[in-house]
């Protein structure tokens, strides 16, 4: 079992877990990602790395409530522990000195883009910051990144919070205005990375899209995760996350990750009624487990 050292909302469904993976959290790269099983009947949930402190052992993962798993996620607490947290996995970003570098968070993207912004600025990038989301309540980290990125732009669909309008307009504004962009990261809905995609591709920007494909066990075996790639058939999880945003097929890949929107739903209305009784099962099996592991530890004397 893997315990939660904290866990705190940064908006009303998301939320931040640092939990304790030593192994992990000194191996972890930008870009890369876990998977995690809340108990053993529980789905196993791809969540990208924002973040990691090797001497304390933990690695930071920053979840939205969606589904039935994220939600029972969501309402674990420090203290409570995960069965199982398996990475890091998938291929860490490339990381370089690109020059003028343009990371996009488009929602709870902007976790994944926020470890690869902060890795650029390390390796000698200009970094330009641009976080959206539907409203203020739900942008994430904007205080975290202003701390390093060279610009910060925030934009809302409501203009609550910075500009009103859609991730791409300070992209293409930053483009009209000659500014020479070297490499952007998007990182969120399938529109919104598609949209940057076909922005860059008239101007031979390098651009990268971390793709957000339905994942099951996170080593190419299952193929839950094939994308088309260049008129090839990928998997994110070993291939990816991360492939130039002007080869994909975000028509394939928003087709993929719809297909089991009913069984989705219908999962998380049953969850929705046996919420509470499934939390307090998950805890008290996390309590006899440790007990367990407690009684076999001691010496035979002691027993």
């Amino acid at each position: 079992m893997f315990q939660i050292v904290d866990a705190r909302f940064l908006s009303e469904d998301v939320k931040r877990f640092d939990i304790l993976s030593p192994l992990v959290a000194r191996k972890q790269q930008a870009g890369q990602f876990v998977i995690l099983r809340v108990h053993e009947r529980g789905e196993r949930i791809p969540l990208t790395i924002a973040g990691s402190d090797p001497e304390r052992g933990t690695v930071t993962v920053i979840v939205q409530g969606i589904g039935k798993s994220t939600r029972l996620l969501n309402r674990l607490e420090a203290g409570d522990h995960v069965l199982d947290l398996v990475g890091p996995l998938g291929r860490p970003s490339e990381m370089r000195r690109f020059g003028t570098a343009v990371t996009i968070g488009g929602g709870v993207g902007t976790a994944i883009a926020f470890p690869v912004s902060a890795a650029l600025k390390k390796a000698g990038n200009e970094v330009i910051a641009i976080i959206g989301a539907r409203t203020k309540d739900l942008i994430i980290l904007e205080d975290e990144t202003r701390a390093f990125a060279d610009q910060t732009h925030v934009v809302t669909d409501d203009g609550s919070n910075g500009r009103k309008g859609l991730v791409t307009d300070p992209l293409r504004e930053l483009i009209d205005g000659g500014v020479k962009l070297d490499y952007v990261l998007a990182v969120g809905p399938v529109p919104m990375m598609a949209a940057v995609a076909e922005l860059t591709r008239p101007h031979g920007i390098h651009t990268v899209a971390s793709l957000n494909s339905v994942m099951v066990d996170g080593t190419g075996m299952c193929g839950g995760c094939r994308v088309e790639v260049g008129g090839e058939s990928r998997f994110a999880c070993v291939d990816g996350p991360e492939f130039d945003a002007h080869d994909v097929n975000f028509r394939v890949l928003s087709a993929r990750n719809t297909s089991y929107r009913e069984a989705e739903g219908a999962s998380l209305e049953d969850w929705e009624r046996r919420a509470d009784a499934i939390v307090a099962e998950h805890r008290e099996a996390c309590r006899l487990l440790q007990l367990a592991d407690s009684a076999a530890a001691e010496p035979a004397a002691v027993r």
